[in-house]
């Protein structure tokens, strides 16, 4: 089977990725979506789980990254480095969104020299925020990174802008439009709302109004 649809289809079995549009999600923005991820629920089932791990082995294979430390992004994607850096046999760390303004004001937890090569990993990439903070306090200790890897992208146009901005390259296992396109076929997603549900990538921000909700 194809790994995204795959992926895909765990996270809507778990209902790991909820897609509804009567009424659409409001995120903590304030935007309203029509999709909700918590991939924090793969954590607790565990074949799911490896097949993730086993996945986000097998896309690194592939695309042979050169790496010394594995990162997590704190706090969702921290689990997720830990049982991928236990899997390969990595030293991992993982880096907050910001310095601790208590002790000894560390942003990035663990042991990371300088010149050492951090792959970083994400539970969900929107706009690409997070990642391209996490990278640039890696980049900041002395340390180098260039790729990120996740288990799901919103495939939103601000965080391919985001990426390429910050010179990054972002790897996921699966991403919106298998997601949704599953869903539908699942009959998750009523057809004659498949196209309001894709055009919410294109423009998170103004699809609500566009779409009179």
């Amino acid at each position: 089977m194809d790994v995204s649809k795959d992926i895909a289809g765990r996270l809507l079995d778990r209902e790991a990725v909820i897609v509804k549009t009567d009424p659409p999600f409001t995120w903590a923005s304030g935007i309203k979506s029509p999709v909700y991820c918590d991939n924090r629920k793969m954590m607790s089932f565990v074949g799911d789980r490896e097949e993730i791990v086993k996945a986000f082995v097998r896309l690194i294979e592939e695309k042979g990254f050169d790496y010394n430390v594995i990162g997590g992004t704190a706090t969702a994607a921290i689990p997720w480095a830990a049982y991928l850096a236990h899997e390969l046999h990595k030293p991992m760390i993982y880096i907050r969104p910001e310095k601790k303004e208590h002790g000894a004001g560390k942003q990035i937890e663990g042991y990371l020299p300088e010149g050492t090569k951090v792959l970083i990993i994400e539970d969900l990439i929107s706009t690409g925020g997070s990642s391209v903070k996490a990278a640039e306090a890696v980049r900041e200790a002395g340390s180098i990174v260039t790729d990120v890897l996740a288990i799901v992208s919103w495939e939103m146009p601000k965080a391919i802008t985001s990426f390429k901005e910050a010179n990054l390259n972002l790897e996921t296992l699966t991403g919106y439009t298998d997601i949704i396109g599953l869903a539908s076929e699942r009959g998750v997603i009523p057809e004659e709302q498949i196209v309001t549900v894709l055009q919410f990538k294109e423009d998170p921000s103004g699809w609500a109004e566009k779409m009179n909700y």
